[in-house]
């Protein structure tokens, strides 16, 4: 029985033999600040939602639950992603 390398299931990562251009530090800045305000717009529709629930407006209490959880959600998230960034620093650092 004849089998197949595995090339065909390893993902192509762009590189500059592709003609594509590599990710750079502002590349890498826009994809987390885009990040950060999506959570913060999260933050605040999930607020939002809440106050309206409160004043009795045509909101489900399962949207705001689901809108809460979201926001929950992205936000641990971006604080998983911070926490990984530190420690990565902090192991750079050390092994310079």
């Amino acid at each position: 029985m004849k089998t197949s390398g595995l090339s065909n299931l390893i993902p192509k990562f762009p590189n500059q033999t592709d003609g594509k251009k590599k990710l750079g530090n502002s590349d890498f800045n826009n994809v987390l600040n885009n990040f950060v305000k999506d959570v913060n717009t999260a933050q605040l529709d999930s607020k939002k939602m809440v106050s309206d629930f409160v004043e009795g407006k045509d909101v489900e209490l399962h949207e705001v639950m689901i809108a809460g959880q979201k926001a929950k959600t992205s936000l641990e998230l971006l604080m998983q992603i911070r926490n990984k960034t530190v420690d990565m620093y902090r192991e750079l650092t050390r092994m310079s």
